[in-house]
């Protein structure tokens, strides 16, 4: 599959997380929102209502902000 590098602007926090990830971690991150921003713009959805969803089920599946943090920061 051919990608292409894009820029977007997330909060200091998500840039920290991300940049302090290793190779592995930002490869599947990346995946994941690949695979999330394709389904937003094929059903037609705003990309908040898909961020929204996205961050309704990880917390109603017990991912807080501290369990991101420490899954990111596993090596």
């Amino acid at each position: 599959m051919e990608t292409k590098t894009i820029t977007i602007r997330v909060n200091a926090e998500v840039a920290r997380i991300f940049e302090a990830a290793s190779e592995e971690q930002r490869r599947k991150l990346e995946a994941l929102l690949s695979l999330k921003l394709g389904d937003a713009t094929r059903r037609k959805r705003p990309v908040e209502e898909v961020m929204s969803d996205i961050s309704q089920n990880a917390q109603a599946r017990g991912l807080t902000p501290e369990i991101l943090n420490s899954i990111l920061s596993e090596e």
